[in-house]
């Protein structure tokens, strides 16, 4: 199978704006397209899309970008311009797993963690963290299993686990590195009384070339305790949001004349039919 994996995030308006200031903070950075509802970008290479979803869901810590820098100086720098207008969850400092790390929520809400490390380790600058919090507290490890399955060239590459005196349930997921179709994603949870769940401002788009692959990421996402939504958006049983799309959906979207038919093609699918976007474009 072949498509592509990346984060979408939800914005009320100011995709363009967020998508502008990212590109700032981080060198090799740039817009790649756009049309009113999604701008697409990339940092250090690495792609993202930004949706002007409108108002309904914002960014909470259950989902974090968790981005590896390689000096003292490149994440005092990330830091400082991420920062502005931002609220600091964990402040930029020494701790026992990194000797500078630092989480905050940008001025647009989006939560970052940052981390002195090196990339080959990794094998990505940029990482979707996923925290397992509430009621799907003790899932991580079972959710990167099955994320694991559904995809191929995958693996989990990496667990750590809490221990006695580490203030959390000892055994359970502190954090956990896997990679899918090897895009790299990671997994944390906690126990603490946190307030917030996985929502649809922070997504995992899969950008698919026919619709056999669309089928098979929904029908499997969807089972076993997954819902269906509108417009290719789907959770799965752990609540995390996905889109499968079509791969061909943003050379539609890009010609002003047919982006007012497939739009209005789409808003009436659940799950993507790539056919009849391609005739509404006719």
């Amino acid at each position: 199978m072949t498509h592509s994996l990346f984060p979408c995030l939800w914005f009320n308006g100011n995709a363009k704006e967020a998508s502008e200031f990212y590109c700032s903070v981080f060198p090799q950075s740039k817009i790649t397209s756009e049309n009113p509802i999604v701008v697409m970008f990339e940092l250090s290479g690495e792609k993202f899309m930004a949706l002007n979803g409108g108002v309904g869901f914002e960014f909470n810590p259950s989902a974090s970008i968790f981005m590896l820098c390689e000096s003292i100086d490149e994440i005092d720098a990330a830091w400082n311009k991420l920062s502005q207008g931002g609220t600091a969850l964990m402040p930029l400092n020494k701790y026992p797993w990194s000797e500078r790390f630092g989480w905050l929520n940008d001025k647009f809400g989006l939560c970052w963690q940052l981390m002195v490390g090196k990339k080959e380790d990794v094998g990505q600058k940029f990482c979707p963290l996923l925290m397992f919090v509430g009621e799907q507290n003790g899932n991580a490890e079972k959710a990167m299993n099955f994320y694991t399955s559904v995809f191929k060239n995958s693996s989990i590459k990496g667990i750590a686990r809490y221990e006695e005196g580490e203030g959390d349930v000892p055994g359970r997921v502190k954090h956990g590195q896997f990679a899918i179709n090897n895009y790299v994603m990671m997994a944390m949870e906690s126990s603490g009384p946190h307030k917030f769940a996985f929502n649809e401002a922070f997504s995992m788009v899969v950008a698919c070339d026919t619709q056999d692959e669309i089928d098979y990421y929904w029908d499997t996402f969807t089972a076993d305790g997954g819902k269906e939504s509108m417009c290719g958006w789907l959770k799965d049983k752990f609540g995390v949001s996905w889109q499968i799309t079509p791969a061909v959906l943003g050379k539609l979207m890009s010609d002003p004349a047919k982006a007012p038919k497939v739009i209005q093609a789409f808003m009436k699918m659940k799950k993507f039919n790539i056919a009849a976007l391609e005739a509404s474009a006719q």
